[in-house]
Order: C-alpha cells, then structure tokens, then sequence
C-alpha cells in the first residue's frame, strides 16, 4: 500500500500540528501515511514555496499552524485537502469569549516563562541520570526506577524538558534484584518513585539491538529480571508503568498524572 502524504505546516517548530496530525491520524489503522514537516513558514516566498510542493503530491493531506491569514490563505489556494488548525478552532473560542483572536505567531512560546527552569531540570536529569549522584535524590520531584533498557533515561529528559521536572533515573542491576528490598538509598523517596517496565519480549528486542547474542538480551534473562523487579515494586507498593505499547510523550504524560 501507497503511504498517503501528510504535510504538516507551521510558523514555529511544528510541534503542536505533528501531535495534532498525528493523533488524528492514528484513528486511521488501515492506512498508511508519511509524515512531511514544514516548520518555520514566516514569510510569503516559503509559503509559496510550500504550496507549491503541496500542489505537487497528489492526495497530499495538510495540516497547518499557521497563524498568518495571508499565509494561510496561500496554502487554501493549493487545492490540497487543508486541516486549519486555526480555522477550525478559533472562531468557537472567539464565540465562548466574546471577542476576536489577534493573531500572532510564536506567541505560545512568549507565553512559557519557564525557559531557564527547564534547562535546569534537563541539566538536573542528566546529572542523575542511570543512578549518578544518588544523594542528591531528595531534590527529585520523580525518580524513575526500573531494569536496564526499560526508557528511563529518555522518559526523564522528556519530563525535564517539556515540563520542567527534575526528574532522577535509577537502574535495578541484577545484584539489586536479588534482595528481598529496594536498594537502601531508594527507600527514603518512595513516595517519589515511579518504576517502569514493559513486556520480556520487547525488552529483549531492545538489548539485541544493542548487545546481540548475549545473556544480558536473552528472553529468559529478560523475564527473569523484570519479574524480580515486579516483585520489589509490588512488595514496596511503588506505581508501575507499562510502557511496552507507549511512545515516550505518552509514558511522560501519564506519569505526570500519577
């Protein structure tokens, strides 16, 4: 099957009209598409030069962000199947609040003020990241627990830098999953920790990609390690992420919320 092309266009970085497209999107399993992002369309020449490309894909479906009307107005003239972000969304908020939009692009950026916060929390992660620094585990509004290969570390980072929390990564090794308890140094954050897992199979695909054919990726060194730890997790009541059949974004907002 022909993947159908998806361009998705924006006046910043595109990340909000990609999450947007491609949660749409996914409520169309039996087809097949191909993701095209164009960000940082600010100027009348790159719009047109967008259309243009747009107008050369048949079928193409567009998602766009833009918050320029003349711009926006550009890409309505290329004849592709056009999702208006803007268009669609703005004129019920404008009736629900009683007055007009102004548009401006980038503005969703001047709204975040938390720019050095975030940096802190990314600076934060990486310093604690895979069990480094574990004194300083107290100053962690989460520390993610688990087995090797599980996401912690990007799962952290993630956290870190979409949301600004310091958030700490600390791996089970197979001496700790021979103990009846948690390492000591964990057990006085419990409340903060959150472990991660996922299934034996996918676990073990994950480790021979990156150390084929040893024990370490083996499916029964993988299961036996992830039910240890299901053990260590259920004696201290810590919550367990299943993370098998999520996306990183997925698994941070969810923890987020726990």
């Amino acid at each position: 099957m022909n993947p159908r092309f998806v361009f998705c266009v924006s006046d910043h970085t595109g990340v909000t009209v990609e999450a947007v497209a491609k949660s749409v999107l996914s409520q169309f399993p039996a087809l097949e598409f191909s993701l095209i992002a164009l960000p940082f369309i600010d100027s009348l020449e790159k719009v047109q030069a967008a259309a243009a490309r747009i107008a050369g894909t048949p079928g193409a479906l567009v998602f766009s962000s833009l918050t320029d009307p003349a711009l926006r107005a550009v890409l309505r003239d290329s004849s592709a199947s056009l999702f208006d972000i803007f268009d669609l969304v703005a004129p019920a908020v404008e009736t629900a609040l009683g007055q007009p939009a102004i548009p401006s692009s980038g503005r969703i950026h001047s709204m975040a003020n938390d720019y050095e916060s975030r940096m802190d929390a990314v600076n934060f992660s990486l310093a604690l990241d895979d069990g480094l620094q574990p004194q300083r585990l107290d100053q962690a509004d989460l520390t993610l627990i688990g087995v090797s290969r599980v996401g912690k570390t990007p799962t952290a980072l993630y956290l870190a830098l979409q949301y600004g929390l310091r958030v700490a990564n600390y791996p089970l090794t197979p001496d700790d999953l021979t103990h009846p308890s948690l390492p000591h140094i964990l057990l006085a954050h419990l409340p903060r920790l959150r472990a991660l897992t996922l299934s034996a199979e996918r676990l073990a695909a994950i480790r021979q990609a990156r150390y084929p054919d040893s024990r370490y990726a083996s499916l029964a060194q993988c299961r036996e390690e992830l039910e240890a730890a299901e053990r260590l997790f259920k004696y201290h009541a810590v919550p367990v992420l299943d993370t098998t059949r999520m996306s990183v974004e997925e698994i941070a907002a969810r923890l987020r919320h726990t």
